[in-house]
């Protein structure tokens, strides 16, 4: 089921439809965890007047979520909120939100329809946002990559930190912004302007607001070379799903918990508490689910591998090969979306050229130990096969978008894809 899909450089290094048709709000207050999140004595800042931009104290992360809810995930919306209130900021650990709604879906929590920043505070109401209102912007378009370029700048400001984190909340698709069968795809799709950011356009956003250390799409099908290398000059890790994300989406406060529990935590640990708590809990539901850890400065390297096994490969003139390793690779909601290191390994059990079954292998190691630093898969994807990224190998078909991506440009994955299609 489709939920969200659409998916931080520091200054200084280089650096998430169908929805799930029933879910009830998981409390989960039983846990050793979220007893010593409960103890803690947590000092939140008090919040600055409508529009205003008061100037805190550094602390050690600012957690920045753009949720567009300005769609059929909005009661979804209100949830993730509720769900971040359960662990809410600290004296090291700011968690900064800005939600927008829209009419026609839920009229919980006062049913007010504008976009609204908060900063996250905790609370034991999970019924509805009880954290302050630091803006109420009135009417915006959330598809617009400069709303997302604003809201950054001014959390950084607002709320400064050593290191930050990004979620980019809605549905999405990996690359692909086509919008066809009735079927919202897109990266923060505001269903009010019929806009959306496209995948260059969150390349722009990153750049714009600065980078960040961390970013994650709580959005479907985004762990792809083709969204990846957009934006890996601007954060240092990128957690994201090849597969569609469950109604539910991230749990938020089961990564939240760990997070402000320790405060201090790596731009690695961040990212890889984001996996865990997204994965546990889909484990704990014995529901299907992949989401992985990617370093952004191991995709160089990457591109490189890829264009000498391309070149290889494309010498042999084995396309009926490739064809049929892609064709039988673990593949997702998106069909045409394989995972990379399941085709590597395929292609390279048939291949009857030395030299491309060295550098395929060589490539699935890469993706294995260099690329994927954290990789969790539950129920059908722990079948082996799901390596943490995905990328479109259509068997017919080309969409001609793709030529856009900075990936297509640099890589010649998309000469590859031409090739083994060609007669």
């Amino acid at each position: 089921m489709f939920k969200k899909a659409a998916a931080v450089f520091s200054i200084i290094a280089v650096a998430s439809t169908l929805v799930s048709a029933e879910i009830s709000f998981d409390t989960r207050n039983n846990t050793s965890l979220q007893q010593e999140i409960a103890n803690l004595d947590l000092s939140v800042p008090a919040p600055a007047l409508d529009g205003e931009v008061a100037v805190k104290a550094e602390k050690e992360w600012t957690i920045l979520v753009f949720l567009n809810s300005k769609n059929n995930l909005e009661k979804y919306g209100l949830l993730d909120v509720n769900e971040m209130e359960k662990i809410g900021s600290s004296d090291k650990v700011n968690v900064v939100v800005e939600m927008g709604r829209i009419n026609g879906y839920s009229t919980l929590d006062g049913d007010w329809k504008t976009t609204r920043r908060f900063l996250i505070k905790k609370d034991n109401d999970f019924s509805k946002i009880t954290s302050p209102i630091l803006a109420d912007l009135g009417k915006t378009d959330m598809g617009d990559y400069k709303s997302l370029v604003n809201f950054v700048k001014w959390a950084k400001t607002a709320y400064p930190a050593k290191k930050y984190a990004l979620i980019v909340w809605n549905h999405g698709s990996g690359w692909d912004k086509s919008r066809g069968m009735d079927v919202t795809k897109g990266i923060s799709y505001d269903d009010e302007t019929g806009n959306h950011i496209t995948t260059p356009q969150l390349g722009l956003a990153l750049k714009e607001m600065g980078g960040v250390n961390v970013y994650g799409s709580d959005a479907c099908l985004m762990q792809m070379p083709e969204v990846t290398y957009e934006i890996k000059n601007y954060t240092e890790y990128i957690v994201g799903s090849e597969e569609t994300e469950p109604g539910d989406g991230y749990t938020y406060d089961l990564w939240l918990g760990p997070v402000v529990a320790k405060g201090n935590m790596s731009a690695y640990e961040m990212g890889k508490a984001a996996v865990d708590g997204y994965s546990d809990h889909y484990q704990s539901i014995r529901q299907g689910s992949t989401q992985s850890l990617l370093k952004s400065s191991a995709l160089n390297d990457f591109t490189v591998l890829v264009n000498d096994f391309v070149s290889s490969a494309m010498d042999t003139g084995e396309k009926a090969l490739v064809k049929t390793a892609a064709g039988g690779s673990q593949s997702y909601a998106v069909y045409d979306n394989k995972d990379m290191g399941h085709f590597f390994d395929r292609y390279a059990a048939t291949t009857a050229n030395a030299d491309v079954k060295m550098k395929a292998l060589a490539l699935k190691s890469y993706i294995d130990g260099s690329l994927i630093v954290h990789n969790r898969v539950n129920e059908e994807f722990a079948n082996g096969n799901s390596h943490g990224i995905a990328a479109y190998m259509p068997g017919y078909s080309f969409n001609s978008d793709y030529n856009e991506l900075a990936w297509a440009k640099d890589s010649q994955w998309d000469e590859f894809i031409k090739w083994y299609q060609a007669k």
